[in-house]
């Protein structure tokens, strides 16, 4: 199933909502113990003076702001949508930024240091001229350009991997697999979408189907919202339990269906902003 609107999220325990459903509660955590930062967040360095990097030009008037239901245009597709590299490095803005199609280059939108209450780390994917590119949330397989300034960095240990053909999802941390579990993916006429993302929260959710565990909601949307039902039109891709032993078939709106057991894990393990990349 898709996960429709955010009430409130909070990094890796975060209230969006599920799958077609509505929120149950708004719990908030911290990220799991395995997870927690060892030293503070990096501050991104003040702008350098030499001059082969580029300024930030002044946002146009009447920008929209990227949110978890509204996206923008204009933005470069990932240039590496199948790299399976690790993404190391999460960035959270300290205030709303305009976020630019290159180094230099012109302001799209803006960006918010939360969605719904919730700090917005994303992963950086380039560095160039000064400048860090970072996977956007609400659209997919694209990336958008910050300057120095105004934002700091959290490490990122964790990466997971979908494989569509093979009905897996790999867990691996710093580079290495830990497990790999047999998953069920979107059905054909709603395909998981392809490419990198990152885990935006979690959401507890009242539904058995889910098993009475949380969903890990994620960046991308339906590739085609026409595909789904209407009430999902604004719905994102997530990764959840499943409460019948029915895996290795093409058969969601999109999400990664989970065995109980193995959401347990991802769920203790994984924080917000891991990188997630779905393969063919």
């Amino acid at each position: 199933m898709l996960l429709r609107r955010v009430a409130v999220l909070t990094a890796l325990a975060a209230t969006l909502t599920a799958c077609g459903g509505r929120p149950a509660s708004t719990p908030t955590a911290a990220p799991p113990a395995s997870q927690a930062p060892t030293a503070a967040a990096s501050a991104s360095p003040a702008p350098p003076a030499a001059a082969s990097t580029p300024p930030a030009a002044a946002p146009a008037a009447g920008l929209p702001t990227i949110t978890y239901t509204q996206a923008a245009t204009g933005f470069p597709a990932d240039p590496d949508q199948a790299s399976t590299t690790a993404l190391t490095e999460g960035l959270q803005l300290a205030a709303k930024s305009p976020v630019y199609d290159a180094p230099g280059g012109q302001a799209r939108a803006y960006l918010t240091p939360q969605i719904s209450g919730v700090d917005l780390v994303m992963p950086i994917v380039a560095r160039r001229d000064g400048w860090v590119a970072v996977l956007l949330p609400s659209i997919n397989r694209s990336v958008g350009w910050l300057p120095a300034g105004g934002w700091t960095t959290r490490p990122l240990r964790d990466q997971l991997v979908v494989r569509r053909s093979a009905f897996t999802l790999t867990w691996l941390r710093d580079g290495v697999t830990q497990q790999t579990w047999t998953v069920t993916i979107g059905a054909p006429s709603t395909p998981t979408p392809l490419g990198r993302t990152f885990v935006l929260g979690r959401s507890s959710l009242p539904s058995k189907v889910y098993a009475g565990l949380d969903v890990l909601a994620l960046g991308a949307v339906p590739d085609d919202k026409n595909a789904v039902d209407e009430g999902l039109y604004d719905a994102h891709t997530g990764i959840h339990a499943w409460y019948r032993n029915e895996f290795g078939y093409k058969k969601s709106n999109g999400c990664v269906r989970m065995p109980p057991a193995a959401q347990k894990v991802l769920l203790d393990q994984v924080a917000s902003g891991t990188s997630v990349i779905v393969l063919p």
